[in-house]
Parts: C-alpha cells; sequence; structure tokens
C-alpha cells in the first residue's frame, strides 16, 4: 500500500506542468509583466552604477572610470561634518514622530470607520479622508501655509476670537512649532489612503467570530481588541515592517516645501541636505555618498525588523 502510494504521489509531481511551460501558457499575463520590469530595471537597477560615485572626486568630464578614487573619503567628511549632528537628529526625530503618530493612525480610522453603521456617513468620511492623499505636496503645502498665515490666516483668526492670542502668529518661522506642523499635516494627508487596506483586511474577519463574542456579553471594545485587532495583525505586521525600513526617510517634498532657511536647525534631513549639497552645490560625489550612507541604513532595519517578525509567522522574506 505504501509503495502504492509513493509510485502515485511520484506520478502527480511528475505530471506537474514546469515553471518555463506555466508561464507559456499564461503568456498574455506575463506580458503584463513586463513594462512594470522594465521600468524598475532602468529607473531603480541602472542608476545603482552611480553608486560607484561615491568613492570617486566624480567629474563629468571625465566619467565614471576616468574620475579619481578616494575610497571612503566623503564618508568621513560627513561624519566629521558640523552639519552631522544636526541633520541626523533631525532625521531621527522626525521619523520617528512620524512613525509613532502616522503609522497607527490609519488603523484607527479603519477600526473607527468599520463601527459606523450609517453608510451615508461611513461613505462621506472615507471620500473626505481619502481625498487629501491625491493632492500634490505643493496644493498640500500651499493650503497651510494659507491656514498659518499671519494675514487672514483661518487658524490665527480662530485663536484670536477664542482670545487665546492677543495678536498672529508666524507659526512657519517659529521652529518650535514646525515638527508639529509637518507631522499634522503627514497625519491628515495619507491618513485616509492608508485606512483603505485595513478596511479590507477588516473585511475579511469572519463575522461568525463577532455573533459568538456579543453571545458572551463581550462590549464592541472588547470585540475590536480580542478578534479586530488580532484578525488583522499579519497585515499590520507587514506594513509595519515597511514602515521600518523606511524609517531613516524623514521626508524630502514636505520639508523642502514647508520649510525655509530660517527653519534649517530643524527642518534639515538627509534627503534636503543632499539636495542641497548634491544638487545646488554640485558637490556629486559627496551627496552620493551621504545617500548611500542613508540607504544602507535602511537596508539594515529593513532586515532587522523582517527577522524579528518572522519570529511571529509574518514577514516578507
Amino acid at each position: 500500500m505504501e509503495q502504492a502510494n509513493l509510485s502515485t504521489s511520484k506520478a502527480v509531481r511528475t505530471k506537474e506542468p514546469s515553471l518555463y511551460r506555466r508561464m507559456l501558457k499564461q503568456w498574455d499575463i506575463q506580458l503584463m509583466v513586463i513594462p512594470a520590469l522594465l521600468f524598475i530595471i532602468i529607473f531603480s537597477y541602472i542608476p545603482m552604477y552611480g553608486i560607484l560615485s561615491s568613492f570617486q572626486n566624480y567629474n563629468l568630464s571625465k566619467g565614471f572610470f576616468a574620475s579619481e578614487w578616494v575610497g571612503f573619503k566623503h564618508f568621513d567628511m560627513f561624519f566629521h561634518s558640523p552639519d552631522f549632528d544636526r541633520v541626523m537628529r533631525n532625521t531621527i526625530v522626525i521619523s520617528f514622530l512620524k512613525f509613532f503618530i502616522g503609522f497607527p493612525a490609519p488603523i484607527i480610522l479603519a477600526l473607527m470607520l468599520n463601527e459606523v453603521r450609517r453608510m451615508a456617513f461611513k461613505r462621506i468620511v472615507q471620500t473626505v479622508s481619502y481625498l487629501p492623499h491625491f493632492m500634490s505636496w505643493v496644493i498640500v503645502s500651499g493650503m497651510m501655509i494659507s491656514i498659518l498665515s499671519t494675514d487672514n490666516g483661518s487658524l490665527n483668526i480662530l485663536l484670536m476670537k477664542l482670545k487665546m492670542i492677543d495678536e498672529p502668529i508666524n507659526f512657519l518661522t517659529l521652529p518650535e512649532y514646525f515638527w508639529g506642523i509637518l507631522v499634522t499635516t503627514n497625519v491628515w494627508k495619507d491618513i485616509g489612503f492608508g485606512s483603505i487596506v485595513y478596511l479590507a483586511a477588516i473585511a475579511g474577519v469572519n463575522p461568525q467570530l463577532y455573533e459568538s463574542a456579543a453571545m458572551d456579553g463581550a462590549s464592541r471594545f472588547k470585540q475590536i481588541y480580542l478578534i479586530t485587532i488580532p484578525s488583522i495583525m499579519p497585515v499590520i505586521i507587514i506594513f509595519m515592517i515597511l514602515s521600518i525600513g523606511d524609517l531613516i526617510s524623514a521626508g524630502f517634498e514636505d520639508i523642502l516645501l514647508l520649510g525655509n532657511d530660517g527653519l534649517r536647525s530643524v527642518s534639515d534631513v538627509i534627503d534636503t541636505y543632499v539636495y542641497r549639497v548634491g544638487i545646488m552645490n554640485q558637490r556629486y560625489s559627496y551627496a552620493t555618498a551621504v545617500g548611500l550612507f542613508k540607504a544602507v541604513i535602511s537596508v539594515a532595519l529593513l532586515a532587522i525588523a523582517n527577522y524579528s517578525a518572522r519570529k511571529s509567522g509574518n514577514s516578507l522574506w
């Protein structure tokens, strides 16, 4: 009997089509993947050749092969730069603020929307919360500048009406307000779109679990804590891994548009520093070295987060 089962299993294995045959059979579907692969290769992998310039005194006229090799000179210059402490402090603080406030915000919104029973109100809230994501940072920053303006800015008008201030405050010129404005704007812009995935995950939870919990006398809060959150935990972990891998990326467009030279002490992060030094000052090798340093840290954080999450059975690889 055992030999018969083994022969049957071997026969089944031999009948399985190879990868080549499966791809050939799905040629029309595989063709749809080619543009995405070409896009990644052209814009993500081929430009990685430019990393070589971080180890050179790169000269545009000489190119990569003729430029002088200097080893880790530019990395050492960055580590001993007077800007290093400021740039790293701002990058770490802004990144952690965005993570600890911005990451749970879509989850909380999804949990709240899931408890809404009036579908009309739920659709309105979803639409209103999704819209900011589709607006560019140029538009969003313009709106924030208008709201925070000292000249008929709605926030200053409200605070003055409530007798909380006597005269308008120029929020965008005061360093102590910048981090709060930046994080609040990011949360407002992305909270609705980020909640889509979590709402989809919640929709896949077995409704019988809620019925059983309700029969046992569990309140709505207990059902959320004991059923909803554990059920969507694999999705939360995957997105947390991706967020940790992107932790060192404090942002670029939002900081560049909301910040100014007077706020450089609190707004200068790695991305804006690379832009200012590399593009505006044309120090290409130095800027590439700083960008490579950031990329190495991001990969290390992603690997550590994935290794830690693997113990729970949910990981990227």
